[in-house]
């Protein structure tokens, strides 16, 4: 029988420790093999592929990232009803996390098929990488299903305290990614078709090791009962995962509007800015995974009324999401050259990206502690505070893109990113401090009157 793994009793230090690397190098394979497809796009397939694929980023994260947003929602439900020990809440709200899921799933994959090449034409996309962004992209999100039912069930993991299953599931789908990446580009001599493809594949054999460990938890073992339509928690669930799904799309759509900035400059400027997505999404791995622990440790931690224990919790994922700016953002300030060598042919992309990496590696920090700040709030059960945040990252990274690129240039991609990251750090700090303080204070509250209640209970059983 599969194990789940308790985060509300033992040192929080080793517990997150023990939460965080697994889910650490998951997301580390999960990069190393974006950035694969990328190097082996750009190397082996020509930058103006690399540049169609790069194209589609944000709109995939608009599709992907709304699907992701829900599913980590509902996974912020399931660890609270874990965290406070009620099985039966605990099967409902997995199966019917999965009947949202699977019905979102279609109406996502139709949406996007029918809406794809719209979008791509009002981001300016360039004729030049029009036909390859189209296929790549129907062939995204014709798979879409593999993806939300990864995405589902590693979140579904995670809740009950296992981040090494998600982890296997990655190494598995990360060697298969990268061998047939190479063989329909190098040897097939496929186009971007190949690579997308090979990321479906690589989704399913993920959501089928995440699947066949969920089926052997004895205490998730769902019945047809679980499964009949509950309103209540189906409200439930997409009260906390809606506003979490939103917060990624807003974050998207800011995301598309540098788009159509860079894509207007031309398919150079298009390249350079797909190799500095690649980058920022590598770099700021540690602390997104440190976000993700945040918001495990908290939601079974609130579920469970240990309050004092967030603040531990918060402390610990802060100085990880500290190490990894001193660390990676030196890499990117030091070795911004040699980073964009690596995906890039042409020296004016190469020279580009250089400029990204610098400024960027510098500030790096802010969205760190971000991820981290912003966990916390969806894992005490605040949804909408950090959707208000994507708002903010959105109006922000929108209004720099708009005022300053025709001064500036491409460089104002990279100070569009960085004003997001402030702006929304120091919301979601804010918010996290506030509400935490609420806590604590009633917890402290607390405590005189159980001492009291002890100490009677005692001097009782002393008369007696």
């Amino acid at each position: 029988m599969a194990k789940t793994y308790d985060l509300t009793n033992g040192s929080p230090a080793k517990l997150i420790l023990k939460f965080f690397f697994p889910m650490f190098f998951t997301n580390m394979l999960q990069q190393l093999y974006t950035i694969a497809d990328t190097a082996i796009v750009g190397k082996g397939l020509g930058d103006n592929q690399l540049a169609a694929v790069g194209n589609m980023s944000s709109l995939t994260f608009l599709i992907i990232g709304f699907s992701m947003g829900l599913t980590n929602g509902f996974s912020v439900i399931i660890a609270k009803h874990f965290g406070a020990n009620d099985g039966e809440k605990l099967r409902r709200a997995i199966a019917t996390a999965v009947s949202l899921s699977f019905g979102i799933s279609a109406l996502l994959t139709a949406v996007s098929l029918i809406f794809l090449k719209p979008v791509l034409l009002l981001l300016q996309t360039s004729e030049i990488i029009l036909a390859d962004s189209l296929v790549y992209g129907y062939v995204i999100f014709g798979g879409l299903i593999t993806t939300i039912a990864y995405n589902l069930c590693a979140s579904i993991l995670r809740a009950l305290g296992d981040s090494k299953t998600p982890f296997y599931a990655i190494i598995a789908s990360t060697i298969i990614n990268i061998v047939f990446n190479y063989v329909s580009v190098f040897i097939l001599h496929m186009g971007v078709e190949g690579p997308a493809l090979v990321t479906i594949l690589s989704q399913l054999i993920s959501a089928s090791i995440c699947f066949a460990r969920l089926r052997k938890i004895e205490l998730i073992r769902l019945s047809k009962e679980d499964f009949r339509h509950n309103g209540v928690m189906a409200s439930k669930l997409m009260k906390n995962g809606v506003p979490m799904a939103v917060m990624n799309s807003i974050t998207a759509v800011g995301c598309m509007t540098v788009q159509y900035f860079v894509n207007g400059m031309g398919v150079v400027y298009t390249s350079a800015y797909s190799a500095c997505s690649k980058f920022i999404n590598l770099f700021m791995q540690p602390a997104c995974t440190a976000g993700y622990t945040m918001s495990s440790f908290t939601s079974q931690n609130y579920g469970a009324k240990k309050y004092s224990r967030i603040l531990s919790g918060l402390k610990v994922c802060l100085t990880i999401a500290a190490i990894s700016y001193v660390l990676l953002g030196s890499v990117m300030v030091i070795f911004p050259r040699q980073l964009a060598a690596m995906m890039l042919n042409g020296s004016e992309q190469i020279a580009l990206t250089e400029q990204f990496l610098i400024r960027c590696g510098i500030m790096i920090f802010a969205v760190d502690f971000l991820f981290v700040f912003r966990s916390g709030c969806q894992g005490m059960g605040k949804p909408m505070l950090p959707m208000i945040s994507g708002i903010l990252e959105m109006v922000l990274r929108v209004s720099v893109i708009a005022a300053f690129t025709s001064s500036l240039g491409f460089t104002a991609t990279a100070y569009a990113e960085i004003a997001a990251w402030i702006g929304a750090l120091t919301i979601n700090m804010l918010a996290f401090a506030y509400h935490l303080k609420k806590k604590l204070s009633a917890e402290k509250s607390e405590q005189p009157h159980i001492s009291d209640r002890s100490a009677g209970n005692a001097e009782y059983c002393r008369t007696q």
